[in-house]
């Protein structure tokens, strides 16, 4: 029902004429008969004799018009969006984010309320698997960061490092980290974790020597740019 009945009163629902609240005043409907009816006099009367009615009438269509969607804004806003999207591309880099600087088990994006959450922030944005994570995205992130990293490794000419070797009785994989340290151009102390990975074999100081040679290999550090080498007793 239009807005302007707010301000306009029917004897009858046949009637031709209404009767407007402010100056009591008969208003024709625009006919004799319910064909013809229609509610352009009314505003008009409104309008010519009743700025202030007429002011409020405008402001409650508008208010009706943004809370009622059109249909085809209803059906867009059900279109799932492009994967090929910036905006989906944008959100699902985001979440690999979330996954990679928070330490988040890939299961995450598996959850019910991860995905309950992500339905009701964006509902037309289509959440990829956990393999996709997996897969492609975390591998994308990674292989970018190490492009950054060796960019910025082959401007340095002399590291230190450490290397720390963990095995556990509840855990049949040991694991061998490798972490630089070097000074920058501004004289500020940089850090950076290079490798968590696989160590096969026994702790032996030849392997020990073996896996270290492979990782400045991997990094493209040759012997002549490394200062020391610091590890535990493992």
């Amino acid at each position: 029902m239009s807005a302007v009945w707010n301000h306009f009163k029917l004897e009858t629902e046949g009637c031709p004429t209404s009767t407007c609240n402010v100056c009591k005043l008969s208003v024709s409907r625009g006919g004799k008969d319910r064909a013809a009816f229609n509610t352009t006099n009314l505003i008009c009367h409104l309008k010519n004799k009743h700025p202030a009615q007429y002011s409020e009438f405008t402001v409650a269509t508008q208010t009706k018009t943004w809370s009622q969607p059109t249909l085809e804004a209803m059906l867009k806003n059900k279109e799932k969006l492009p994967k090929d999207s910036e905006m989906a591309k944008n959100i699902t880099a985001k979440i690999t984010e979330f996954i990679a600087l928070d330490d988040q088990p890939l299961s995450v994006v598996s959850n019910v309320g991860f995905r309950r959450l992500m339905e009701h922030l964006e509902p037309r944005y289509e959440l990829p698997s956990r393999s996709y994570f997996t897969d492609t995205a975390l591998p994308s992130i990674h292989n970018k960061l190490r492009d950054h990293l060796l960019a910025m490794l082959s401007k340095v000419s002399v590291f230190g490092f450490t290397t720390d070797i963990w095995s556990s009785s509840v855990c049949p994989m040991s694991l061998i980290s490798f972490t630089s340290q070097w000074i920058n151009s501004s004289f500020n102390l940089q850090r950076a974790t290079l490798n968590v990975q696989h160590f096969r074999g026994s702790h032996t100081a030849e392997r020990v020597k073996q896996a270290i040679e492979e990782m400045l290999n991997s990094w493209g550090i040759e012997k002549e740019r490394v200062h020391v080498i610091v590890r535990d007793n493992a």
